[in-house]
C-alpha cells in the first residue's frame, strides 16, 4: 500500500492523518489534508521544543490558526477576514482579480512559513520534521500544476505568512528569553505571596510574569476579563482560605482511581504532552475530523480557538502577576502536614487563576457556539502516552472536568478552578463574537 511514503520520517501521528484522510500516491494532498498534517507536525512540535510552555504554544497555536483561515479566507468569498477585528492585524494581501489559485499550495506556503519560523529554536529531530513537511508535502502539492498557477499560489501563501509574523513581531511575546523564566525577578516575602516550589535553579524565579501585558488577539487588554480576589489569606482553621487548602489536602489524601485517572489525563505538562491548549486544539481536529468538515469549517474553528485559548493565557497570567498567590502545597506543608505530597508537579508561578480553568472555560464557549450545546464527544488526545480515550457529553463537561482535575492533582484550590473557569467564558466570548461569516 504506497501511501505518501515520506511521511513515515515524521512518526505515526502524521501517517495516520494521512491514511484517515485517503490520500493516496496517485492523488494530490487536498487542502484539509494539508491542514491536518501541519497541525499534527505543530502538537509534536509543541512537545518537543523546550521554550512552548502552555503561554507559548497558546499564542503560536493562534497565529496558525488565524493563517490557516486567512489563506482560505481570501479564495471563498463567504468568509470575512479577521483584518480590524483582531487587535493591530491589518489588511491582508489580496489576490489577483481574474487570475487562478491553488489552494492547497497557498495554504501549504502559509503554514510553511509561519510554523517554520515559530519554530525556528526546535531542535534537530524537529528541524528535520519541519524540513520534510515544507519541503516534501510541499512538492506533493505542486506536483502536476502548471508553473504560472504554482509560482502565483506559492508568492500569496508566503505573501500572507510574511504578514502574519510581521503582525506577531509586535505582541511582546515573541521572544521567549532563559527558557521565560527572568534572570532577577522580585518574589514577594509575605505569607500570601508565591515561593518557588521546586528546587530546579532556572525556576527560582516564575514563569513569564510579564505575559499578561502582551497584545491579545480579540479581548481589548489583558485585564478585560478581571476576577475577583481569591479569599483572604488566612492560617485561621475557621477562614474560608484554610477551608480551600484543607480540601485539597484531603482530597489528595484520598484520591480515588477515576480522580487520578482524571488528573493524569488533563496534566499536559510542557515538555511531557501538547499543554493545555494543544489539548483543546486536539479535540477540535477529532471533532472536526467526525464532522467530515469543509475547509471554511475547518480553519473557523481553529482559528477562533487557537484565539480563545491564547487570550486565556494572557488573561489568565495578568491575573495571576497581579494575586501573586502561594500555592497548596506551600501553605498545606507550612500550616497542615509538612510531609504532604501533590499527585502532579506544582508549576512554577503563581496559583490564582488555574490556567486550565481559564483556557478550557475559553475553549468551551467557542466550541459550544460552533457545535452547539449537548454536542457529545470522545478524546483520545494523551492516548500517546498510554492513557485510554475519555467520554464527555459536552464541552463544558469536558472544561469542568479539566478544572477540577487541577484540585485532585493538588496544585489548586477549588476558587482557583471556579472563577478561572469563569474567567474563561468572558474571555471566550470575545473570540466567538468574531465575524467569519457573510451570511
Amino acid at each position: 500500500m504506497a501511501r505518501y511514503h515520506w511521511l513515515r520520517t515524521l512518526g505515526g501521528a502524521a501517517i495516520s492523518v494521512m491514511f484517515a484522510l485517503g490520500a493516496s500516491a496517485q492523488s494530490r494532498p487536498a487542502p484539509e489534508q494539508v491542514l491536518s498534517v501541519w497541525y499534527e507536525l505543530v502538537l509534536d512540535l509543541v512537545r518537543h521544543t523546550p521554550t512552548y510552555t502552555p503561554p507559548v504554544a497558546s499564542r503560536t497555536l493562534a497565529y496558525v490558526g488565524v493563517t490557516a483561515y486567512e489563506a482560505t479566507a481570501s479564495g471563498n468569498d463567504g468568509l470575512i477576514s479577521l483584518a480590524g477585528q483582531l487587535n493591530g492585524l491589518t489588511d491582508l494581501p489580496a489576490r489577483e482579480t481574474g487570475q487562478a489559485y491553488d489552494e492547497a499550495t497557498v495554504l501549504q506556503a502559509a503554514l510553511a512559513g509561519v510554523v517554520t519560523h515559530e519554530f525556528s529554536n526546535t531542535g534537530p529531530t524537529g528541524q528535520r520534521a519541519l524540513a520534510a513537511v515544507r519541503d516534501k508535502l510541499g512538492a506533493a502539492v505542486a506536483e502536476g500544476l502548471p508553473a504560472d498557477l504554482r509560482d502565483r499560489s506559492l508568492d500569496h501563501g508566503q505573501a500572507i505568512a510574511a504578514h502574519i509574523l510581521a503582525w506577531a513581531a509586535t505582541d511582546k511575546g515573541a521572544v521567549v528569553e532563559n527558557m521565560g523564566f527572568p534572570q532577577d525577578y522580585p518574589v514577594a516575602e509575605t505569607p500570601a505571596n508565591w515561593v518557588p516550589t521546586s528546587k530546579i535553579s532556572l525556576q527560582q524565579h516564575p514563569l513569564l510574569p510579564d505575559w499578561g501585558q502582551n497584545r491579545p488577539f480579540a479581548m481589548p487588554d489583558g485585564a478585560t476579563c478581571d476576577l475577583p480576589p481569591p479569599p483572604d489569606y488566612s492560617e485561621d482553621k475557621g477562614s474560608e482560605f484554610y477551608r480551600q487548602a484543607l480540601e485539597v489536602y484531603e482530597v489528595g489524601k484520598s484520591l480515588t482511581p477515576e480522580q487520578k485517572a482524571i488528573a493524569l489525563f488533563w496534566a499536559d505538562d510542557a515538555m511531557l504532552s501538547r499543554t493545555p491548549p494543544g489539548h483543546w486544539i486536539s479535540i477540535a481536529l477529532q471533532v472536526l475530523d467526525a464532522e467530515k468538515a469543509d475547509m471554511p469549517r475547518r480553519t473557523e474553528a481553529l482559528a477562533k480557538l487557537g484565539i480563545a485559548v491564547a487570550d486565556a493565557f494572557i488573561g489568565c497570567w495578568n491575573a495571576k502577576y497581579q494575586y501573586d498567590l502561594l500555592r497548596p502545597v506551600t501553605y498545606i506543608r507550612r500550616v497542615i502536614d509538612p510531609n504532604w505530597e501533590t499527585l502532579l508537579t506544582t508549576p512554577p508561578f503563581p496559583e490564582y487563576p488555574s490556567g486550565h480553568s481559564t483556557q478550557s472555560g475559553a475553549a468551551a464557549t467557542v466550541m459550544t457556539a460552533l457545535f452547539g450545546e449537548g454536542h457529545a464527544f470522545d478524546d483520545n488526545t494523551p492516548s500517546t502516552d498510554g492513557l485510554p480515550p475519555r467520554s464527555f457529553a459536552s464541552f463544558w463537561t469536558a472544561a469542568d472536568e479539566a478544572g477540577i482535575s487541577r484540585l485532585y492533582g493538588g496544585i489548586h484550590y477549588r476558587a482557583a478552578i471556579d472563577r478561572g473557569l469563569d474567567q474563561g467564558r468572558c474571555i471566550g466570548a470575545y473570540a466567538t463574537a468574531l465575524k467569519t461569516r457573510r451570511n
